[in-house]
């Protein structure tokens, strides 16, 4: 028999037999349980508080309670798109597929019936939790001792790809690859769909947003105080209020994955997309919020108490607030006003009350105008609002009324300040920083314009960084400030 065709029986011997495919890291890249887990926590905290109670009845039984509580949206979950590809044309050619997995089986089987690709569904049942050794049992059992294929990522997976006829992987753990080797197991086929786990992270704790806080320097530049000890007192401040923000992003993103999975951006998010582990976000957080307060630490006293400030309030953001009409604004812009707060205490100098009310006009606006954003843009594309926020299409016009308002208050405030007696101390020439309120009325101007024509990004943040006009406006403005001290 020639190579060709012992090759064409192989591949008629495989073809015959059935594919058996885990659910959980192979065909879909993040854990249902888990995403399950953390809908519950958000959307019946107290209920949550009673899970470890469930876990000691077993496995297969707090997998139930979970699955009985909450109705996870399979419809949008990270699937593995090479193995889903794989799939769709194995069965194309007549080859039965099996689900396996050790979820919950009401999951598994909404899994099964949005996919239309399974014969069959085998899965926990809440009295047997099929992993491991008894996923092993129960497809000896349910194929009466004939050959199967078997496709895993785990080394829960380890016994049924020992066993099963061909071995295939997606997504595999770096454990499972070891017991594979040192088995000599060998694998047919691996679908891999996940990016570098390095660029995964970066993203999740969101480097591009530490640009908000450079507010942490404002109040050293303002007081005209640009000596080396307190430029390194307002250096570690910016590090540790940059690792408390990103822990926080990482936060919000776990317990928004179900809801960011439905959005278009925000769906390619590392969680959200099932790159990155929940157990690998909460090992970030953990991390960061550790270095952030020991880095505190040698920070004055004031300081740790607005960071911890900044802490409360940003998880309050994310488990309710953030779903609070016209509070979630009014919080997001009081955030930015306690970094200028916090960079103060840092270095032990003090705002000026007018300072602080300009940055809160200005930083209403700014919210508003993301909310706004969001709102015109689901409008452009003529889809409905599901992220639970609150907000209607409806208020598009009023939110562009407070917005605009609020930016405008905001230069007014500013020109109030640069009015007063304090400003005389630091300036020279203090009536050049009229120089600046045009410009500040531009920016915002601006900003609203390109937002009511759909061209803003959702995140004015991200905008404002980006933006050659803004850059250079913010270059102008400096050299307006220098301009005026000397």
């Amino acid at each position: 028999m020639s190579d060709k065709s012992r090759a064409d029986s192989a591949s008629e011997k495989a073809a015959a037999r059935p594919l058996c495919v885990d659910l959980d890291g192979t065909l879909v890249k993040s854990d249902t349980l888990v995403d399950s887990l953390l809908l519950l926590v958000r959307s019946q905290p107290l209920q949550a508080a009673a899970a470890p109670l469930w876990l000691t009845r077993g496995k297969a039984a707090f997998k139930a309670q979970v699955a009985s509580r909450v109705v996870l949206d399979v419809d949008h979950l990270p699937w593995n798109r090479r193995l889903l590809e794989y799939l769709a044309a194995e069965r194309a050619t007549g080859r039965k597929l099996y689900l396996t997995t050790g979820a919950d089986e009401r999951v598994a089987q909404r899994v099964a019936d949005h996919l239309g690709l399974f014969d069959g569904v085998l899965a926990s049942d809440g009295a047997t939790n099929r992993t491991g050794n008894h996923k092993l049992a129960s497809l000896q059992e349910r194929f009466a001792g004939k050959e199967f294929d078997y496709i895993g990522n785990a080394r829960a997976d380890g016994p049924v790809l020992a066993q099963c006829g061909e071995a295939m992987v997606a997504n595999p753990t770096r454990s499972l690859r070891a017991l594979l080797r040192s088995h000599k197991i060998p694998v047919a086929r691996s679908f891999d769909d996940r990016p570098a786990w390095g660029k995964s992270v970066l993203k999740a704790i969101r480097l591009h947003q530490w640009t908000k806080n450079i507010l942490i320097f404002v109040p050293l530049a303002l007081a005209h105080a640009f000596r080396l000890p307190l430029l390194l007192q307002a250096l570690l401040a910016f590090l540790c209020f940059s690792l408390c923000a990103s822990a926080t992003y990482v936060v919000n993103d776990l317990l928004d994955i179900e809801a960011d999975r439905r959005h278009p951006k925000k769906r390619y998010r590392p969680f959200a997309a099932g790159d990155l582990s929940v157990a690998t976000g909460i090992a970030i957080a953990g991390l960061f919020l550790a270095a952030a307060f020991t880095g505190a630490y040698f920070l004055p006293r004031a300081y740790l108490g607005w960071l911890l400030v900044y802490l409360v309030s940003t998880l309050a953001y994310s488990l309710r607030l953030k779903r609070a009409v016209l509070v979630d604004v009014l919080l997001l812009s009081g955030l930015y006003t306690l970094r200028l707060l916090a960079g103060a205490a840092a270095v032990r100098v003090s705002i000026s009350p007018w300072f602080a009310a300009f940055s809160i006009f200005l930083f209403l606006s700014l919210a508003i105008v993301k909310r706004f954003s969001e709102l015109q843009n689901i409008r452009a594309r003529g889809g409905s609002i599901a992220n639970g926020r609150g907000y209607l299409l409806s208020d598009i016009e009023q939110l562009r009324s407070f917005g605009t308002m609020s930016g405008i208050g905001a230069v007014v405030v500013f020109t109030l300040y640069i009015n007063g007696v304090e400003i005389m101390h630091l300036y020279r020439h203090p009536g050049r920083m009229w120089l600046v309120v045009p410009l500040l009325l531009l920016w915002i101007f601006r900003v609203w314009l390109l937002a009511s024509r759909g061209e803003l990004d959702e995140d004015p943040v991200i905008f404002a960084v980006t933006d050659r006009m803004s850059l250079l406006i913010c270059v102008a403005i400096a050299v307006i400030a220098a301009f005026a001290t000397v």
